[in-house]
């Protein structure tokens, strides 16, 4: 019986290139009567005077998917455009808008180049005489508290309603649907309630006998506590979800195995789940990070402007600002935008560089 042998290439060194170039066997595809063996040629690519560094491909195969590529591409073609027409071009136009001088909305016209826009947003060039403070005193710092309290908190619960749920087998489903309503559910709808929730006459004052203003005419600091309730309980469905399906993914022998060295519940979590759900913490966290980064939704649904009476600021955040100015002070939103745009590329390459210690695939 004939056997198939395929001559595959490998990329030899330099020195085995030049002493092979004028050696090297011909084989001619077919049946070997002699040998009773049928060749198949992988690559016939042969070295070319001058190019013997490149004497062969990687590969060595130059098979049929690679000549039809442009299949991939014209299938991925329709993806792509929309993907330079509402990502690439925007950003690439938000950068170029930041560094105009005296941009019109309307006609698109300038005066030249300068980086005064990212000066005046933060403070340090005067506009028409003013300084512009909200930036600095409250955008930035307002999305800062946002995202480093609310993003830890809500992955945190988030685990623990998934470990629970994960554990439970009656009603586990409908308690599914439960915890993922929210993620369905209007922003502003949700928003709405939570200001009557915390209106000064609501139902929180009610259960803990208090006068306390949380929504309008709020500070600042009482503000900030409806405002980081509502973000967390709408972040916490999606997160959930996700830790869900990492959960059912863990080989059920890990558990087996504590359980008979009798670890404790705790041991368990944080030496077996944990550890094994990094992949998926991971990505709840940076996509978190991302999310509280531009957040806005949340402001506009319990305040209904960037603080807690009109012509108030202090609840400013930095999309919210971008938002803000984007007609009457075009550059400055695109300054603003380009500043979030460099914090989240380092807070995000910072995460991935975390990653690569922590996470365990």
């Amino acid at each position: 019986m004939a056997t198939v042998n395929e001559f595959k290439t490998e990329t030899p060194s330099l020195t085995a290139v030049n002493d092979f170039f004028l050696e090297r066997p011909t084989y001619k595809e077919g049946y070997d009567q002699e040998t009773n063996t049928v060749i198949r040629l992988v690559s016939s690519k042969r070295n070319k005077p001058g190019k013997e560094k490149k004497a062969y491909k990687v590969t060595g195969i130059d098979d049929v998917a690679a000549k039809n590529n442009w299949k991939a591409w014209l299938y991925l073609a329709p993806a792509l455009i929309l993907v330079v027409i509402f990502l690439i071009y925007p950003l690439i136009n938000t950068i170029f808008i930041s560094f105009l001088k005296d941009y019109s909305y309307v006609t698109g016209s300038f005066s030249g180049m300068t980086f005064e826009n990212f000066g005046i947003i933060l403070g340090l060039t005067p506009y028409n005489g003013v300084y512009e403070t909200n930036f600095v005193k409250y955008a930035i710092p307002n999305t800062f508290i946002i995202v480093f309290l609310t993003v830890p908190i809500s992955t945190l619960i988030a685990l623990m309603i998934s470990v629970w749920l994960n554990s439970i087998k009656w009603f586990q489903k409908f308690l599914q649907i439960v915890f993922f309503l929210p993620y369905v559910t209007n922003a502003i709808a949700v928003g709405m309630v939570f200001s009557v929730l915390f209106d000064e006459h609501g139902i929180i004052n009610y259960m803990f006998n208090s006068n306390i203003v949380w929504i309008y005419a709020a500070t600042r600091e009482h503000a900030m506590v409806p405002l980081m309730l509502y973000i967390v309980w709408s972040s916490l469905p999606f997160k959930i979800l996700i830790f869900l399906s990492g959960l059912q993914g863990i080989d059920k022998q890990y558990y087996q195995a504590a359980k008979v060295d009798a670890a404790s519940s705790t041991k368990i979590l944080w030496r077996i789940t944990v550890p094994l759900m990094s992949p998926q913490i991971m990505y709840i966290v940076i996509t978190s990070f991302i999310g509280a980064f531009k957040e806005y939704t949340a402001i506009v649904g319990l305040f209904n402007n960037p603080g807690t009476t009109p012509g108030d600021y202090s609840l400013y955040t930095i999309v919210y600002y971008i938002y803000d100015n984007l007609n009457s002070h075009t550059t400055f939103a695109a300054a603003a935008a380009v500043f979030l745009f460099i914090i989240i590329l380092v807070f995000t390459f910072i995460q991935l560089g975390v990653s690569k210690k922590r996470v365990h695939y």
